[in-house]
């Protein structure tokens, strides 16, 4: 089937989360006179994500937007670190998952995609997250979706069957684009193709993301620009 949608996974592929949160916490840091280990305290709030949201996905928890589960989170950490601070300023903290900036390549990528095929978010971010971080990046989106929109957090099956059914395409006419290869995986085994986005950095300089074999996805692209060259946008 010729492919008709691409749908993005966004933190991580389409934005530099980590350096975008070091720096906001940086700032975070100054205005409230604390010193912290930022980039430490960024790790450890991406990493409460994956297990909170598994708690909803197993049922622990009943849907909860992204926003909530890294405020829950957020709290924990300042906890942890005995800084306190008003709610007021823990929202606006927690709200930089909004103000993320993305890769170089991925504003001129996107456009030149976008020119060929209808390219859409299919993150787990909830839709008010999306939306605010695509009008303050400029990301032009033909639309956005959400894990929000399905009830279901990636890598449930229904995220990547709705977005096919969403977009009124077969599951095979849409291509999942990620740096991320267990969100491949779960969208090649609900029948969608798949490319594969490098992004060496997500992590930070001295963390070598998962790198999987060159040909375990439909396309292995080194940014955007390939990804775009390959598909002839």
């Amino acid at each position: 089937m010729p492919i008709r949608a691409l749908a993005f996974d966004v933190f991580g592929t389409v934005v530099d989360w980590r350096s975008s949160i070091i720096a906001e916490l940086s700032e975070f840091g100054r205005e409230h006179g604390v010193d912290a280990d930022w980039s430490r305290f960024a790790d450890d709030w991406r990493a409460g994500y994956v297990p909170a949201m598994d708690r909803v996905r197993r049922g622990e928890l009943p849907w909860t937007r992204i926003d909530d589960l890294h405020r829950g989170r957020l709290v924990e950490l300042l906890d942890q670190a005995a800084i306190t601070v008003s709610d007021t300023d823990i929202d606006h903290l927690n709200r930089a998952w909004h103000r993320l900036d993305p890769w170089p390549d991925s504003v001129a990528g996107l456009t030149r995609l976008k020119q060929r095929f209808l390219i859409t978010t299919l993150s787990n971010g909830n839709v008010s997250l999306l939306t605010d971080m695509a009008k303050r990046a400029g990301l032009p989106w033909d639309c956005v979706l959400s894990a929000e929109i399905f009830g279901h957090y990636k890598p449930d099956r229904e995220a990547y069957l709705g977005t096919a059914h969403i977009l009124d395409v077969a599951p095979g006419e849409l291509m999942m684009v990620a740096a991320h290869p267990s969100d491949l995986r779960a969208a090649r085994d609900a029948g969608l193709v798949t490319a594969y986005v490098h992004r060496p950095l997500e992590q930070g300089p001295d963390r070598t993301p998962e790198r999987p074999g060159h040909d375990e996805f439909d396309i292995t692209a080194s940014d955007f620009g390939d990804f775009a060259d390959q598909l002839g946008a």
